[in-house]
């Protein structure tokens, strides 16, 4: 019998110790200078990290927007970052879909047979005709947008009918879609006053982005989210791919210890 994607995800957690993702966000602007910024380096330092790091986090991030700069090159270079990684890890295409019909169908078909990823990042705003097509193989997970971390999100997921907020609709309706058992939430790290709510409503897994660089409480983050035996997975990106000097001990002891500041709250 196929194995549920969230099972799988509980399974490499516990297997890793690890409930760290890391987010792949290539950015030439933010390598040093005596880097080499060519597709070609971006893509080795970017196998480099993997290997520094994957001991360390059950997850990596990669938001499509930063291959998609570069056209088919940038393409071609997730396509073989995935490859490279080569399930040490588990995958997470954060390209925030959200069509429907045969285009989301086409989405879900280019994003996990085509590039190979195991999970992808949804937008909910259409409805479930958003998300359906993207479930259909419960081994692939998907983690619809439900309360983001930037500071506009207030702008639709926070406005209310008097009883609900938005983003209580979208936990609801992802609950009722999970017959797969294959769909998460993404949760934003900066808003720890509405996460314990959304807790509260089902145990689905959460992928948590805001920590690190955009002051996310970590320690909130992590006690709120693993709570009713529930997986919730850290994602850090800058404060880790680009530690320091951007040496490879430097990503790799960030790596490190974010790991260890999840596993002390836990």
């Amino acid at each position: 019998m196929e194995t549920s994607f969230n099972r799988i995800l509980a399974r490499e957690s516990s297997l890793k110790n690890s409930r760290l993702c890391i987010g792949l966000d290539i950015d030439s602007d933010r390598m040093p200078n005596s880097m080499d910024k060519s597709i070609s380096g971006m893509k080795k330092y970017l196998f480099d990290i993997v290997d520094a790091t994957t001991e360390s986090c059950v997850a990596y991030k990669l938001n499509m927007a930063f291959y998609e700069r570069y056209g088919s090159q940038g393409y071609k270079m997730m396509e073989e970052v995935v490859d490279y990684i080569n399930r040490r890890s588990l995958t997470i295409a954060d390209g925030k879909r959200g069509d429907i019909g045969n285009t989301t169908k086409k989405y879900a078909l280019s994003v996990f047979d085509t590039m190979g990823f195991d999970s992808v990042t949804v937008s909910p705003y259409m409805g479930e005709d958003s998300i359906t097509p993207f479930i259909d193989n419960k081994s692939k997970g998907v983690f619809v947008l439900c309360l983001t971390s930037n500071k506009s999100a207030r702008d639709i997921q926070l406005i209310s009918d008097g009883n609900f907020n938005i983003y209580n609709h979208v936990s609801n309706l992802a609950s009722k879609l999970n017959n797969n058992d294959n769909i998460g939430l993404v949760v934003g790290a900066t808003k720890p006053e509405y996460m314990s709510k959304i807790r509260e409503m089902n145990n689905l897994p959460w992928l948590i982005p805001g920590i690190g660089a955009q002051g996310g409480d970590l320690e909130n983050s992590v006690r709120i989210s693993n709570s009713n035996s529930s997986v919730g997975i850290i994602n850090v990106s800058r404060s880790i791919i680009f530690a320091g000097n951007c040496t490879l001990n430097d990503i790799s002891e960030s790596a490190k210890t974010f790991n260890a500041k999840i596993n002390s709250e836990v």
